[in-house]
């Protein structure tokens, strides 16, 4: 415990700190996860081509980032919480500077800006 915080709730201390809640800090990993992943850098270390972890979606629209994934559907309630499905949701709602990063350092640095701007 840092001294002069004991008296403050999770949520100032994390403040004061400049840190993310634990939440946060594991959506931020499942989404450099999934950058990594679509970037192409775990095409070594699996058998076979990556195309059936997520599927994008092709769009002309010009709301958005230009890569949605799409959600898969399924009648158990316990997929739901399946690293694809966490991630989609969350891909989606990002402006196109944060998904279209052309490295990994940048994102990471654009990704904790948009979530700093999330409650």
């Amino acid at each position: 415990m840092t001294r002069g915080l004991e008296y403050l709730s999770y949520e100032d201390r994390l403040r004061e700190l400049g840190l993310f809640s634990l939440e946060k800090r594991r959506l931020q990993t499942d989404l450099i996860a999934a950058f990594q992943y679509l970037k192409g850098a775990y095409r070594s270390y699996i058998s076979f081509d990556g195309e059936g972890l997520f599927t994008r979606v092709c769009s002309d629209r010009t709301r958005g980032n230009g890569s949605k994934l799409k959600e898969g559907r399924f009648r158990l309630d316990i997929r739901k919480k399946f690293f694809t499905m966490r991630v989609v949701r969350h891909w989606n709602r990002f402006p196109r500077e944060v998904v279209a990063a052309p490295s990994l350092a940048v994102f990471k640095a654009r990704l904790e800006g948009a979530l700093s701007n999330l409650v």
